[in-house]
């Protein structure tokens, strides 16, 4: 498998989850969400390197949950936030120490990436330069102005594009430092780097891998949790 390191920006003030606090210290069953997004590149032996970006006043809460749930390593550095997710990516990556040739960007509200999701994604962007993860959409998107339908976009060409992205590290560099440099803000990473020309590859992810936002999406959390767990003790009794 493709080695690779994660950005996973987790500075957010997360104001529409209307819970006080960051919502990356929300637990889901029992566990802090950014504990879940964490672990799943902490226990992939192919990721060599995982920053995790903070906000100053939630620096030391970070390092202290970590450490509780036995999340610090050699390969987990932690990176100091800054006013909006693309400085806090770019404050990431200039953390990483020894870049491998693909790095992914990781939300920390994105608790249920697969590993077998994160290798397709890894293995199409060393190929070809860039690559994200996406699924199309189920349903009938249109354009909307001052309360009136504007028109119907074509479904099959519309895809709900997440996170992990990955791109090749120059790439990656060359698209924030342009970003930073004629003050340009995206809607994602991959937005910058389109902003240079390269083609953007999409791989198919999950459904499942959603974005932890409001508070709606606290129980269609604990239900792609739940019906893991019943499919790992499926799996394990095929073996008994």
């Amino acid at each position: 498998m493709m080695e690779y390191s994660v950005i996973i920006p987790a500075a957010g003030q997360g104001k529409r989850m209307k819970a006080g606090k960051n919502k990356q210290f929300l637990t889901i069953e029992g566990q802090p969400l950014i504990v879940h997004t964490v672990a799943i590149f902490a226990n992939d032996p192919v990721c060599k390197q995982i920053v995790v970006v903070a906000s100053p006043s939630d620096l030391a809460d970070m390092e202290d949950l970590l450490d509780k749930w036995r999340l610090k390593s050699d390969k987990v550095t932690i990176a100091l936030g800054g006013a909006e997710r693309q400085d806090s990516v770019y404050s990431g990556l200039k953390k990483l120490a020894t870049p491998t040739t693909v790095i992914l960007v990781h939300d920390g509200a994105r608790p249920f990436v697969t590993r077998k999701d994160i290798y397709k994604l890894t293995e199409t962007a060393y190929e070809n330069g860039a690559a994200v993860l996406g699924v199309p959409v189920k349903d009938t998107i249109k354009t909307v102005s001052d309360g009136m339908i504007q028109q119907t976009l074509d479904r099959n060409t519309l895809w709900a594009i997440q996170t992990p992205q990955a791109f090749h590290y120059d790439m990656l560099v060359k698209a924030y430092e342009e970003a930073n440099n004629t003050s340009f803000y995206g809607t994602d990473d991959a937005s910058l780097v389109e902003r240079l020309g390269s083609r953007i590859h999409i791989t198919e992810g999950s459904y499942d891998n959603i974005k932890i936002t409001t508070p709606e999406d606290i129980p269609v959390a604990k239900a792609i949790l739940n019906k893991r767990k019943e499919e790992q003790k499926n799996e394990d009794r095929t073996w008994i």
